[in-house]
């Protein structure tokens, strides 16, 4: 065949069309995803690589034993400022945001997977921990997928009553999250089942068909299979909601010291239906106060948040950091940095961001988390 103009040029044309199809074009569509990696890699840089072996490589101690002289996790006399992302271990983005606009390097990160959708992956929380965070999983016996939008009704779902969780219908599950537990090289937060004082649950008492002594039960039987499974990097932090009017008391939902490392609960100012000011005292106060009467283990703040919809964020942001001191038995506050209805984000406002990155500029919140630090077991 003769070549001509014509053909020559549909030959390159071919050509081009074929390196843009078979090289550009992915190239250009995976670039996105590049930036927002190295997005995260600048704010979050990989700072401690871990172990399957149970040590931190920094100091080659055994990571569960505490008697080697090694730091606990907060210091005493500190406290940890963590956040909860939606996105979770799926995407650092919003963690990256909120270092880069505060200045402060989440010492705990929070994250909820659950029952029906998630199973034991390392990769993930062992990318957490190599970051200088502490994971900490909000592990919801439920399938959030199938959460309806009448908040009365989100604690209907049979398949996971309290009674199939105690008859072992879940232990297959249960042991496979315990042996991933068990084989990574750092503490990791199991907070279980979290608000179970509520109704909107269906791991709640007041929900679901649940019965009254079903929820201390659950927790002690999950808590044994990772004990047989040899778990014992697993810090269980039990956490309900502040207490309020018609809740289930803390008293009949609380699994005794033995099942428990920490202590936690979750309060917002803002929430529908409660949109007036309340100072961080008001909120928490009356419940650590009960809680006290039931343990003296560490309490963590393990979601917080303010809304802006009255212009009083930054405000009440500044007030928990003042708060904060006059609370030593709280080591550590979790910031919901994510959207649920109210956008509850640090980042929402320039104010709120100032107020934040002023607090935790405070030496009590610097101390730095990692792999082979000892989780605080006192106030």
């Amino acid at each position: 065949m003769r070549p001509t103009v014509p053909r020559v040029l549909a030959v390159v044309l071919a050509l081009l069309l074929g390196g843009y199809v078979f090289v550009v074009g992915p190239h250009l569509a995976g670039e996105p995803d590049r930036r927002r990696a190295a997005a995260i890699d600048a704010a979050l840089p990989p700072t401690h690589p871990v172990h399957r072996d149970g040590q931190d490589s920094r100091d080659g101690q055994d990571s569960r034993d505490g008697r080697d002289g090694r730091a606990t996790f907060p210091a005493p006399g500190d406290a940890f400022v963590g956040i909860m992302t939606d996105a979770g271990v799926h995407d650092l983005t919003e963690a990256a945001r909120f270092t880069r606009a505060t200045g402060h390097l989440p010492q705990v990160y929070e994250f909820s997977l659950d029952w029906a959708s998630d199973t034991f992956d390392a990769g993930p929380v062992d990318d957490v921990a190599r970051r200088g965070m502490m994971p900490l999983l909000a592990w919801e016996p439920w399938d959030h997928r199938a959460e309806p939008d009448e908040e009365r009704l989100r604690g209907v779902q049979p398949r996971y009553r309290l009674s199939r969780i105690i008859d072992g219908a879940f232990d297959p599950y249960i042991r496979a999250w315990a042996k991933g537990v068990a084989s990574l090289g750092h503490p990791v937060g199991i907070r279980f089942a979290h608000e179970m004082n509520g109704y909107w649950y269906p791991w709640c008492e007041e929900a679901n068909g649940n019965r009254p002594g079903e929820y201390v039960r659950a927790w002690r039987h999950v808590h044994r299979l990772f004990e047989q499974a040899g778990a014992d990097n697993a810090v269980w932090v039990w956490s309900p909601n502040v207490h309020y009017e018609n809740a289930t008391p803390f008293e009949e939902l609380y699994p005794g010291d033995a099942y428990v490392d920490w202590v936690g609960l979750s309060g917002y100012y803002g929430t529908v239906g409660l949109e007036s000011y309340q100072s961080f005292d008001r909120i928490f106060t009356a419940s650590e106060r009960r809680l006290r009467r039931l343990t003296a283990k560490p309490l963590v703040i393990t979601e917080v948040g303010a809304t802006d919809a009255a212009g009083r964020k930054a405000e009440w942001i500044t007030d928990m950091f003042r708060s904060l001191p006059r609370h030593p038995g709280i080591i550590g506050v979790i910031w919901y940095e994510a959207v649920r209805v109210i956008d509850w984000r640090v980042t929402t406002s320039a104010a709120s961001v100032r107020a934040f990155a002023a607090g935790v500029s405070a030496p009590r919140y610097r101390t730095p988390w990692s792999p082979g630090a000892v989780p605080r077991a006192r106030p």
